[in-house]
């Protein structure tokens, strides 16, 4: 237990040096996997996550996933999941908007808001190459991801200058996104003993990097088909079009096999 803790605390340091997040959350899953063979798997889970200190449910995703081992150190997988998301778009004031002009606001002022809930499909493919070192594992995933979010049109929207709904209908077009994710992780598998505590850095690149999460957590086997995991996360977002703020999230996950 103590090299445990020791090894949580040792790779959390880079992440508690942002100590002052500007949002709290958490995430709830359950994930199922069934092996055909040796080499192939297929997997579900479903997710639940909320935002604004846990004041709002931000979103539920369901997905289903395959996996299959090239080489003994080399996993190929793909996957599909469709997100339903309580969606807060925010748009700023710009140089050309005659308020700007007036002097009334200033450019990036928030000017109006757009809330609703709505679907986005999720399409992703991945590499995952790992290395062991007794028990030390390292292991580097590179996964493609592309989202698609259907057109939807608002009734109205919060006006900020108004402090009012403006009454107006409002159509957000539809809109297709791509990213690399880059995962490097580490993971300490004890022996004889069912815990196994891992941390993790992620970074999200869109033609240039948009956010970078830390996670530490650690898995813990109740038998050969269930297993729970507890985690702590922090996300910054450096340029994100989904106005997300820098989070930190606790995980709470439970996985089977079937």
């Amino acid at each position: 237990m103590r090299r445990i803790a020791l090894f949580i605390v040792v790779m959390a340091l880079p992440v508690l040096g942002y100590a002052q997040g500007d949002d709290f959350g958490t995430i709830l899953s359950v994930e199922g996997d069934k092996k055909i063979n040796k080499k192939f798997s297929v997997g579900i889970e479903a997710e639940m996550r909320t935002r604004d200190d846990v004041q709002t449910v931000d979103r539920w995703s369901g997905g289903v996933s395959a996996s299959y081992k090239l080489l003994p150190w080399l996993k190929a997988s793909a996957g599909y999941t469709l997100l339903y998301e309580n969606n807060e778009r925010i748009s700023y004031y710009e140089e050309g908007d005659g308020k700007v002009k007036k002097g009334v606001v200033n450019v990036g002022d928030p000017k109006k808001c757009g809330q609703y809930w709505g679907m986005r499909h999720r399409f992703q493919v991945s590499l995952t190459g790992s290395y062991k070192f007794g028990g030390l594992e390292l292991s580097l995933r590179e996964r493609w991801q592309y989202t698609y979010r259907p057109e939807y049109t608002v009734d109205e929207r919060w006006s900020y200058f108004d402090d009012d709904y403006d009454g107006e209908e409002h159509t957000y077009r539809g809109k297709g996104k791509n990213v690399l994710r880059s995962r490097l992780q580490a993971e300490y598998k004890i022996r004889n003993f069912p815990a196994t505590p891992y941390a993790n850095v992620e970074l999200f690149n869109a033609w240039s990097l948009e956010k970078t999460r830390y996670t530490v957590g650690c898995d813990w086997k109740i038998n050969k088909k269930h297993s729970v995991g507890l985690f702590y996360r922090y996300q910054t977002v450096n340029d994100d079009d989904d106005n997300e703020p820098n989070r930190h999230s606790i995980g709470l996950g439970y996985q089977f096999k079937f």
